[in-house]
């Protein structure tokens, strides 16, 4: 019985061969960037991240309110113990004087007694022991010595930073998305290549079996096969493994339902480089120098604590009844605040936030170089990714090859069970580290986009 080469195997090599001809750049596959809009927006950092984003615009509305009139309205009761009233002879002062004055009104001589029928009034309390106030107070920073412009600016950076931070974050969950789908592609790559294995070891299977009911072949033989029956299940049971672990990985990234991402199939097309010319600076790195710009006015604002600061003071008393003789009704008035000196709070503070951004400014340094080293890893590794696949193909070729070659002196009593299961097994290995190439090339190509900062999804 002749044994032929599947077709599925010859479908491999010849779509390997047209590779290079394939040019999907950076395209996703549509389910993958499915995937992807799912984990963005499910995602608990880039949520918090969002947050922070949002308290760094408050900030920005804090500042801008400095300039904003506060009016407070106040209200109170207070009983004292008893009126507050002059003295016995500050009172009769004052009758003595209120009887001089009516007399000089009405024409009565001086030395005459006052008349008992011409009523005094009473001399008023300095303040009632029961007190009722009801009164509104208004300040209105007029110029805060350009501490909260700066504040202003340093919050509106702040958001920047946050929001690069946020981009920044998305790129990591992208890339963990992509990886953890390719790395489901090639298991699913290495079922196909377990089947195909599955049917060659069937095929053999069914001719030791004719062969020794026909006494041209021991149950040696047939143990044989069924190890290497046995090898295979165990190969598949660990691709079940896999599948069911790297399934909930992604459903943990993206909240996809279980049963829809099993039911996903996905493949491993290799990527080209043909648009990968040019690069754009990080999130990371423009975070960064957002964060440092923010220090910057951070410390313009702390050394601004310095210069004099202008505001209006304004006060209405709404019950008249209670208030005393000393109290006014209403007033305003405008004061100057000049910190002259803190003890040097100011001044540390600011220092430590020039600190801060010489911190910043080395992180940006070592960042580029960095991400130049990642560029350089990136293409190196995806020459090396289309070398190996080159390779790789002609290793299926001279498995198929030897396979072939083997199996048919295997029927014609030239070869071993053993030179037909070694060959087989090194035709899978073969086939699947195609796939293995396919998947490097792949991770090659989208770690260089996100290195350049031209990673798209």
């Amino acid at each position: 019985m002749q044994l032929h080469l599947p077709r599925l195997s010859m479908l491999w090599i010849a779509f390997a061969w047209l590779v290079p001809s394939i040019a999907i750049a950076q395209q996703l596959d549509p389910v993958l960037k499915e995937l992807i809009g799912k984990g963005l927006e499910n995602s608990h950092s880039v949520n918090i991240n969002d947050f922070n984003a949002d308290q760094a615009k408050v900030d920005q509305k804090l500042a801008k309110s400095v300039f904003l009139p506060k009016v407070t309205l106040n209200g109170s009761f207070t009983r004292l113990d008893d009126d507050i009233s002059f003295d016995d002879d500050t009172q009769n002062l004052l009758i003595a004087t209120q009887k001089l004055l009516i007399k000089e009104a009405v024409g009565i001589p001086f030395n005459d007694p006052f008349p008992e029928s011409i009523p005094l009034t009473a001399i008023s309390n300095l303040q009632n022991k029961n007190i009722l106030k009801s009164s509104m107070d208004v300040d209105w920073v007029l110029f805060s010595g350009l501490e909260a412009s700066n504040a202003l600016k340093a919050s509106k950076h702040q958001e920047a930073s946050l929001n690069y931070v946020g981009l920044a974050e998305k790129d990591k969950i992208a890339l963990k998305i992509i990886e953890t789908y390719d790395k489901l592609a090639l298991v699913y790559a290495s079922k196909r290549v377990l089947s195909t294995s599955e049917k060659y070891l069937n095929e053999q299977a069914y001719y030791v079996k004719k062969a020794i009911e026909n006494g041209l072949a021991t149950p040696i033989g047939r143990k044989k096969i069924e190890l290497a029956q046995q090898q295979l299940a165990t190969k598949q049971l660990e691709f079940d493994h896999n599948k069911t672990l790297l399934i909930e990985v992604l459903h943990q990234l993206t909240k996809e339902s279980i049963e829809r991402l099993s039911a996903l199939e996905p493949s491993l097309l290799p990527f080209t480089t043909d648009s990968l010319s040019g690069a754009e600076k990080r999130n990371e790195i423009k975070a960064l120098e957002e964060a440092e710009k923010a220090t910057l006015y951070k410390s313009k604002m702390e050394k601004s604590n310095f210069i004099p600061k202008l505001a209006l003071k304004g006060h209405y008393e709404f019950i008249e009844d209670d208030l005393s003789l000393l109290d006014p009704k209403w007033y305003v008035g405008m004061g100057v605040k000049w910190n002259v000196f803190d003890g040097n709070q100011s001044r540390l503070k600011s220092k430590k936030s020039i600190i801060e951004s010489k911190k910043y400014r080395e992180q940006i340094e070592d960042a580029d170089e960095m991400i130049t080293l990642s560029i350089i890893k990136a293409e190196l590794a995806y020459e090396s990714s289309l070398q190996n696949t080159r390779m790789v193909q002609k290793e299926i070729e001279l498995a198929s090859d030897t396979y072939a070659m083997i199996n048919k002196q295997y029927k014609n009593d030239l070869a071993s069970i053993n030179d037909v299961l070694d060959a087989l097994n090194d035709l899978e290995k073969a086939n699947f580290k195609l796939q293995e190439s396919f998947f490097d090339q792949r991770r090659a190509v989208t770690e260089e986009l996100h290195a350049k900062g031209i990673l798209t999804y």
